[in-house]
């Protein structure tokens, strides 16, 4: 079983690029992808996103138009589709979808982004807050049933220094804040989860998968690894490998993440 989590910057703009998110979809021998950030709405895609042959399409758009927003695709048709994590503030938020595939649920997660002394950042708070009580109790009732668990996504928090490159500017700045690194500590201690990229490659610096577009932060590989696949014990001892899907050069990205995608020993 292959998984791969990207955060596509937008749905629409990543399918009209050339090579964009058709034809890495088209390409790619992930048995599912999780999407983050979509940002739109049915009615505005085209077949080939939103209906590509082979694959079960989960849309899931925040309400607010243009914002968030998550999606899971999948060669065979979910048993189960559960929308959002029983908060109200973020019910409609298009941030979280899970999908139950045989023995293993997938989750595709797009935490909020911050950024200090702002509500932005007061909203990635509470979603944080909200969010944890959710995955301690999901992961216990999942493992209770003898099935696996896995949460893909743009978390948006690095988590310790061979997470990002320019760690010691960042100390200060959303996404790498002691508080946000510690609850990310406590996501793996609390719900029992497995970091499975770094559980897999322990001693290698990143490897990054967001490059801001400012710059040459993608060219001198100044990035972030934010986008993580968390899983119950059982399932990351399942991981043999996994690589972050890099483009070549800074003309063929399609998105300012890469996907990261992990493969797994496991039927079920």
């Amino acid at each position: 079983m292959e998984i791969s989590t990207v955060n596509v910057n937008g749905l629409r703009a990543a399918a009209k690029k050339d090579p964009g998110f058709v034809g890495w979809l088209a390409g790619t021998d992930a048995d599912v992808v999780c999407v983050q950030e979509s940002r739109a709405l049915a009615e505005q895609l085209p077949g080939a996103v939103l209906a590509p042959e082979g694959w079960y399409v989960q849309l899931c758009p925040a309400a607010v138009k243009g914002r968030a927003g998550v999606a899971v695709y999948s060669r065979r048709e979910p048993d189960a589709v559960r929308v959002g994590f029983g908060v109200s503030e973020f019910a409609d938020s298009g941030r979280y979808v899970e999908v139950d595939l045989g023995s293993v649920t997938v989750a595709s997660l797009y935490l909020p982004s911050g950024e200090v002394g702002t509500p932005r950042q007061e909203e990635k708070e509470r979603f944080m807050e909200a969010f944890l009580p959710y995955l301690v109790e999901t992961s216990a009732e999942v493992r209770a049933r003898g099935r696996e668990l896995v949460v893909c996504g743009d978390w948006n928090i690095a988590h310790n220094e061979a997470d990002l490159k320019n760690w010691r500017g960042n100390r200060k700045n959303s996404g790498f804040l002691p508080e946000e690194r510690a609850w990310l500590g406590r996501v793996l201690e609390q719900a029992g989860l497995v970091d499975v990229v770094r559980g897999l490659y322990p001693d290698q610096v990143g490897p990054y998968s967001w490059w801001s577009y400012r710059g040459r932060a993608f060219d001198n590989d100044a990035g972030w690894r934010i986008d993580y696949q968390m899983a119950t014990a059982g399932l990351a001892r399942g991981a043999v490998s996994a690589r972050v899907e890099r483009a070549a050069e800074h003309g063929l990205r399609w998105s300012d993440h890469a996907p990261v995608t992990v493969r797994y020993e496991w039927e079920g």
